[in-house]
């Protein structure tokens, strides 16, 4: 990446000038099975400008998952940047939504003057490391097209499902009409996002991302190591060491007697600390001594986390798991 970063066009891409640049947004789409794509800074500003320039002006509504990125981590932008109306739903199967779980909170149409129809659908795939089935995708891209809905992905993760082997890059792509993949995260380039979907879309969208201040100038310093991170890290396959990673440390979480939060699918473990006997704040004073810095109950495999890391783990495991024995009597 650091030589993709020295080798990079450094031309201006408010202009669309840099070749750089040019070419990672036109392969992305071309991977995606869509026309046209757009680099932005991060996931965050790649979803609130696909949600603002599809909205293009208040009243609407906008429907998605109760534990959404959107929601939980993106400073109220759906609101304060789009002026929209957001609908959280919960999965009734504790996973991840499916079209009946939309269907009963989403309004399709005006039918009193104080309803606030969905002019937009918000998934995310992977969510939590769990994916939504591309099957259910499918229902819920029919029905919200049936409805004249729009729907938007944020798949800043979906590199981590289409590895999995859930089903292809294209295949999800195709249930939506725009979609922010992320490369940093999980593919570990140092920045940027990118957003696909129509031409129309895209331009509207530069447009929306000049407003933000997200007006790139030397934008191949970004651009080249995301490629390297897409080439190396997603079609090499590297995503996939993580994900058997994980579930060896699922393994022995679960040997020692502990619970998930969620399954795992893809590279993320939720350890049940409650039902461990210990808090937060334990697990990561507990970390700490062991030599492994903790932020919470969620832990994030990368492909280079190494075999050290994950036996100091369980170490860790094993001393809060074998307190939880002593705790009860055993």
């Amino acid at each position: 990446m650091l030589a993709a970063i020295t080798s990079a066009t450094l031309r201006d891409d408010d202009f669309q000038q840099d070749p750089t640049t040019l070419n990672l947004e036109s392969w992305i789409a071309e991977l995606t099975g869509k026309e046209a794509g757009l680099v932005v800074v991060s996931g965050t500003m790649g979803n609130q400008i696909s949600i603002r320039t599809h909205l293009q002006g208040p009243p609407h509504s906008v429907v998605a998952d109760h534990r959404a990125h959107i929601f939980t981590h993106e400073a109220g932008g759906v609101a304060s940047l789009c002026g929209a109306m957001t609908i959280p739903v919960e999965p009734s199967n504790g996973n991840y939504l499916t079209l009946e779980d939309l269907q009963q909170k989403t309004i399709t149409k005006f039918g009193h003057v104080t309803d606030c129809p969905a002019k937009l659908i918000s998934l995310e795939v992977p969510l939590g490391g769990v994916i939504m089935p591309l099957s259910e995708c499918q229902r819920i891209s029919d029905w919200a097209r049936e409805h004249s809905i729009i729907m938007h992905l944020d798949g800043a993760r979906l590199w981590e499902a289409v590895a999995a082997g859930a089903g292809s890059l294209k295949d999800y792509c195709a249930c939506f009409d725009s979609i922010n993949l992320c490369f940093s995260k999980g593919l570990g380039a140092p920045i940027g996002s990118l957003i696909v979907g129509t031409r129309t879309f895209r331009e509207r969208a530069r447009w929306i991302r000049k407003s933000i201040g997200g007006g790139l100038r030397q934008s191949g310093v970004i651009c080249g190591p995301a490629r390297v991170a897409v080439e190396d890290t997603f079609l090499g396959g590297k995503l996939r060491e993580s994900h058997v990673r994980a579930r060896e440390i699922a393994r022995i979480w679960e040997s020692y007697g502990g619970k998930l939060t969620y399954p795992v699918e893809t590279n993320m473990v939720w350890l049940d600390l409650g039902s461990a006997g210990t808090s937060l704040g334990e697990f990561i004073k507990k970390g700490e001594a062991v030599g492994i810095a903790l932020m919470g109950a969620r832990l994030v495999v990368h492909y280079q986390i190494c075999a050290e890391a994950v036996r100091r783990l369980e170490t860790l495991i094993q001393s809060l798991l074998a307190k939880k024995e002593d705790s009860q009597g055993l």
